[in-house]
């Protein structure tokens, strides 16, 4: 019988609850066993919810306790980097959800400590693990459609962002905190690294909602081409009101894939003519993905009992910060970035 893989919980927010959830009710290979939160209250509220008993104000503290196998991290980005290396260096096994970490260097120290402490790392791109997705990605594969050649992918999120995450010095702003997930799964669909971006920002709701750091935005649209020559476009609103809202489409040489709708329930109502059809739609990104976080947080516990690195790690989480960059510097020069640019690359 494989080694129950015992879990510290780093961060104890809306994310930290999703994947603390799948521990305790869908993955029987997995054990939450500690709760790392520096707010007492926060800490408090989420060790009892799950019904933990070792509660941590620092990852310091439940490092010299130590009675557990990996960490998920789900701390705001600027974070990450610190916190990720100094589990790998403590022998710990590391989810880290996105973005990765905001610098390209932050990311190689991340995974230089992993590599050098033979630990594993998995990034949290959760599409990669949804059902649909995946099945999308299987028929890519198998060329239903033939050569894709265009894809459109959004994000759209129903509320504002914590404080943190309005300043870019410490989020990498909407690019990174809300369409990570469409940088990774559209290079991942497309089979292609991004070669050139070209963003346009806007900022419709920040002054009515009091926000007025330098920079803010909440509406991107990026255009992207790729290495094989195809051709994709991403866009991110945040706060949009609506719900939670992410879907792509993929047109092919031979044909057309949609992942993904608006609709959250195969459920339609009519009361009245004047109102028309009504149908549910999702209202978190939880709710939308949750068998996505689900088969992620299970992959990863597999990973650690069969000794095998995890499919999705910090080479391509690193993909995705490096696209964020590149798209924030188009958008501040106002003119198309190649990615060899804030690669480093001649």
């Amino acid at each position: 019988m494989s080694k129950v893989i015992r879990v510290c919980l780093v961060g104890a927010g809306r994310a930290g609850k999703v994947h603390a959830h799948s521990l305790v009710s869908h993955i029987p290979a997995g054990e939450l066993v500690g709760i790392v939160e520096p707010v007492r209250d926060v800490l408090d509220a989420a060790a009892d919810q799950f019904s933990i008993e070792a509660r941590f104000q620092s990852l310091e503290a439940a490092l010299e306790w130590g009675r557990f196998d990996a960490v998920v991290i789900t701390t705001p980005t600027f974070t990450h980097k610190t916190l990720a290396v100094m589990a790998a260096e403590a022998g710990k096994h590391v989810f880290l959800e996105k973005p990765m970490a905001l610098t390209l260097a932050e990311c190689d120290e991340i995974i230089a400590a992993a590599e050098r402490h033979g630990v594993f790392l998995q990034i949290g791109f959760m599409r990669r693990f949804d059902p649909e997705f995946v099945a999308a990605y299987e028929r890519l594969q198998a060329g239903e459609i033939g050569r894709p050649m265009l894809i459109k992918s959004l994000s759209h999120g129903p509320g504002l962002p914590p404080p943190w995450a309005w300043d870019l010095s410490k989020s990498n702003g909407l690019l990174a905190e809300v369409n990570s997930h469409d940088w990774d799964c559209t290079r991942w669909l497309m089979g292609s690294n991004p070669e050139r971006v070209y963003a346009e920002i806007a900022n419709f709701k920040g002054k009515a909602l009091g926000i007025e750091v330098p920079d803010f935005y909440d509406n991107v649209l990026v255009n992207i081409r790729f290495e094989s020559g195809a051709l994709g476009c991403i866009s991110g609103v945040c706060p949009c009101e609506y719900g939670y809202d992410a879907r792509v489409e993929i047109v092919g040489e031979r044909g057309i894939m949609q992942i993904g709708e608006m609709r959250g329930q195969a459920v339609v109502v009519c009361t009245n003519r004047d109102q028309g059809l009504v149908t549910p739609i999702y209202r978190t990104w939880g709710q939308r993905f949750a068998w996505g976080y689900i088969l992620e947080m299970e992959h990863f516990i597999h990973c650690i009992q069969r000794e095998t690195p995890p499919k999705v790690g910090g080479h391509d989480g690193r993909w995705a910060v490096a696209c964020v960059l590149a798209g924030t510097k188009s958008f501040r020069e106002e003119r198309p970035v190649y990615l060899r640019e804030v690669l480093g690359e001649t």
